[in-house]
């Protein structure tokens, strides 16, 4: 067999006997994959379809004693690495170009001490398999709105949802981390224990090594809550805006509604004539008492002249995975965000304006509202750059053909200029494509200059840069 041909970090090539790598997938509880495998194809495929990079080997690791032999293999060889939890990431970096590509999805442990309150996850889970083990025992992490989304890179990023108002965001809920850093070291980081690492896990990304288990506080929770959808034509949307605007002013950290424009799907409580017209889509959440969801929901519910109101009890899972038909793996995804501090009247004139010029039927853009119980962490505590009650804006352009690509992109990033005068200069890092590498250290704010000084520490050549990189610097004063 011919030796294998890896990318490495400068962008060369490095030759590899297959020897070497026979030997490395003995002392793996999980296996090695290349071109040849049958196994290949499934496990470089990512959600977004517009990802189509061939990893010259590919360790789909079984423990986290295969995790440090992958990074060590990697540090050896200077390789172009990778790292795949869920594989949900919109800027595609959990899949390199002929490097070595650590797939972490088939550790998927979930286990829930329900006494203690806490639970041990594994990075390969989505948040369908940690709702269901932690809600078996009425307890709950808050995470994200899609159960397909893997929890590591939903968590090393911040992690907002449903419930994030009121029980903070994801990060604001993990104890600890068992990671591997570049040195090939596994490593625990805590408030305690390497606490400078930790304050960087929580918001910095896949910058500084791969966590191979994460410990979640929990919470008491479920299982039914009241939520669902009411749904406005787009023509009443900038007096809606504006009342829903109002109406989050008051809102309890129990109640959460967002905002989605877009062409209507076929769904059944939707009057037929209105499959296909542009919508605007009050989706809200009340995590409480059912009763006292009903008086918080009023206001919202009450706003104009709505075509359908769907709001009402379920199981908290299944709200969790009741957008999961709209997002499946596969389709061509692009991003563009911006944080808002406040939803001014200009941003809603615009992005009524982009609705009315949407460019495909799946494309829709998205209003997330914080604040709450994540708004009152102290900014500095957490390397998470936005912690003011803030809306997150996010421009999801999705379509099926290669050749619509241009139409899209570029709807998404003519909108994304238009309001950027209006944002807040942050952004939510999971949020941002693959083309915004420039934009990093403005998207962390006032976190950076500490995030690349420990870059510098943990990752000095910056094995783990296939994420929104943050690069190594000796001192703040080098920023």
């Amino acid at each position: 067999m011919p030796a294998y041909s890896l990318t490495t970090l400068t962008g060369g090539k490095m030759s590899i006997d297959p020897a070497v790598v026979d030997a490395l997938a003995t002392q793996l509880r999980g296996s090695v994959l290349d071109m040849s495998d049958a196994g290949y194809d499934d496990a470089r495929s990512i959600w977004n379809g517009m990802i189509d990079r061939r990893p010259g080997l590919i360790i789909r690791c079984g423990a986290a004693t295969d995790v440090v032999r992958a990074v060590r293999f990697a540090s050896d060889h200077g390789l172009l690495v990778s790292v795949r939890g869920g594989g949900h990431g919109i800027a595609g970096n959990a899949v390199c170009d002929g490097g070595l590509m650590i797939d972490l999805s088939q550790m998927k442990s979930v286990h829930v001490d329900a006494a203690a309150q806490r639970a041990r996850v594994e990075p390969g889970a989505t948040l369908a398999e940690v709702d269901k083990a932690t809600q078996a025992a009425g307890l709950i992490v808050p995470t994200g709105i899609n159960s397909t989304t893997g929890i590591a890179g939903l968590t090393l990023g911040g992690g907002f949802g449903w419930i994030t108002r009121k029980f903070g965001l994801t990060l604001d809920n993990l104890e600890s981390v068992e990671i591997v850093t570049a040195d090939g070291e596994l490593r625990r980081a805590s408030e305690s224990e390497n606490p400078d690492l930790f304050w960087a896990l929580r918001g910095g990304g896949g910058n500084f090594g791969v966590v191979t288990a994460f410990e979640f506080r929990l919470h008491k929770f479920g299982p039914e809550v009241l939520s669902g959808l009411v749904v406005h034509p787009l023509g009443d949307a900038e007096g809606v805006l504006k009342e829903y605007r109002a109406a989050l002013e008051v809102a309890p950290d129990e109640l959460t509604c967002w905002a989605v424009m877009r062409k209507a799907p076929p769904l059944p409580f939707l009057p037929e004539q209105w499959h296909g017209k542009e919508v605007l889509i009050l989706a809200m959440c009340y995590c409480g008492d059912i009763a006292e969801g009903e008086k918080a929901t009023a206001r919202l519910r009450a706003i104009g002249k709505p075509i359908a109101d769907v709001v009402g009890p379920a199981p908290f899972t299944a709200w969790q995975q009741a957008f999961d038909p709209l997002l499946t793996e596969g389709a061509r995804n692009y991003w563009k965000s911006h944080d808002f501090t406040e939803l001014s009247d200009a941003a809603i004139n615009i992005l009524i304006g982009a609705v009315r010029g949407l460019p495909g039927p799946e494309c829709e853009i998205f209003l997330g509202h914080v604040g709450g119980a994540a708004g009152r962490v102290d900014a500095a505590s957490t390397a998470f750059p936005q912690r003011s009650s803030h809306f997150v804006m996010n421009v999801h352009a999705r379509w099926r053909e290669q050749s619509m690509d241009h139409d899209c992109i570029s709807w998404a990033r003519e909108l994304f200029e238009a309001t950027r005068p209006l944002s807040a200069g942050t952004a939510y890092i999971n949020f941002m494509p693959s083309d915004e590498v420039g934009r990093v250290r403005e998207a962390y704010g006032a976190s950076y200059q500490r995030l690349a000084v420990l870059k510098q520490r943990y990752d000095p050549s910056n094995l783990f840069r296939m994420n929104q990189n943050v690069t190594p610097i000796t001192s703040t004063k080098a920023a």
